[in-house]
């Protein structure tokens, strides 16, 4: 009965997402690459990659075509063997992925010393600069002042400021001030948490953890009771990889605030041990799947490593760079 509940679980979730009318196959490669290639060498072959997406229906014209788009993205690299094509990651490419993982695999939201790192900016600047910055802080959790500042309580305003540079604003860095902040804690004046509300607005992300608690805890509560008894190993990759690829969209919004500024019952603080124990549930079967199916085009059946097993156990400080060298 149990065993039926687990099942049941899987493929409702399985066949909603199949049944999506509009389904962003680059997106879904990319959680794939990230999650599964590069703990393997970063590296597939077309044909394998299209054998892993079509069980989501993801049929092959949606993968070659959404394959081509990363290309010129800059996101992977192609290289033929006769009739046959292998894609990798480019330098880049692995660079996102890596620092994606920081916030992916870890095991708690990092500590706060109620210090705010702040982003001024000290010169006028076109209109459509300006926007293009305001994205790329908001994708690095920044929330934006009514003063026309950015804010955020735990960001390493070096590193941003280099990716800033790396996303095609370098020219803009020389009108920033990166600053490190201390509320005085004046009287009568605004708090930690008056900052929060008027920097970020977190009702619409509360409901999509509210929407991802939904989808996910059915199975990991059942796979609680039964464990994998009667699962497949196929299943066990899909599961893994959709679940993944939402984490993964969910964290792209989420600023990652410290728990103390978070709205009371947060539900992301619910997700973050849900999406953990399921992962560390669906692995052992899902690497199996991926031993039998990832190829390169020479044959080359490249295998997986320990990095994998590694997730989620050591918080901010896990060593994605191990990535690259598996």
């Amino acid at each position: 009965m149990v065993k039926n509940s687990a099942s049941k679980a899987i493929e409702v979730r399985l066949e909603r997402f199949r049944q999506k009318s509009r389904l962003q196959a680059g997106s879904l490669i990319t959680t794939v690459f990230g999650d599964s290639i590069l703990p393997r060498g970063g590296r597939v072959s077309l044909g394998s990659m299209i054998k892993l997406l079509q069980p989501l229906g993801v049929n092959e014209r949606l993968v070659r075509t959404a394959v081509y788009r990363l290309v010129k993205e800059e996101w992977l690299l192609s290289e033929a063997f006769g009739r046959k094509t292998d894609y990798m990651l480019t330098s880049s490419g692995r660079s996102r992925f890596e620092e994606a993982s920081k916030q992916i695999y870890a095991a708690d939201i990092p500590g706060w010393d109620r210090r705010w790192r702040l982003i001024l900016i000290v010169a006028e600047l076109d209109i459509r600069v300006r926007e293009q910055l305001r994205r790329a802080l908001f994708w690095h959790g920044f929330g934006e002042t009514t003063t026309g500042g950015f804010v955020h309580p735990t960001a390493d305003l070096e590193k941003v400021m280099e990716n800033l540079g790396s996303e095609g604003l370098q020219a803009v860095l020389a009108n920033l001030m990166p600053m490190v902040a201390v509320n005085s804690r004046a009287a009568d004046c605004a708090s930690d948490v008056d900052m929060v509300q008027k920097a970020w607005n977190l009702e619409e992300l509360a409901s999509s953890y509210e929407g991802f608690l939904q989808k996910y805890q059915a199975i990991r509560d059942a796979l609680d009771v039964c464990g994998s008894v009667g699962m497949s190993e196929e299943s066990a990759f899909l599961i893994r990889t959709l679940l993944i690829h939402d984490v993964r969209r969910l964290l792209l919004r989420d600023p990652l605030l410290p728990e103390s500024l978070l709205p009371v019952n947060w539900p992301g603080i619910r997700a973050r041990p849900l999406y953990r124990d399921l992962y560390r549930k669906l692995l052992p079967l899902s690497e199996l799947h991926l031993d039998a199916n990832v190829r390169l085009s020479s044959g080359f059946q490249p295998m997986g490593s320990q990095v994998v097993v590694s997730r989620f156990k050591y918080g901010m400080d896990l060593d994605v760079g191990a990535l690259s060298a598996a």
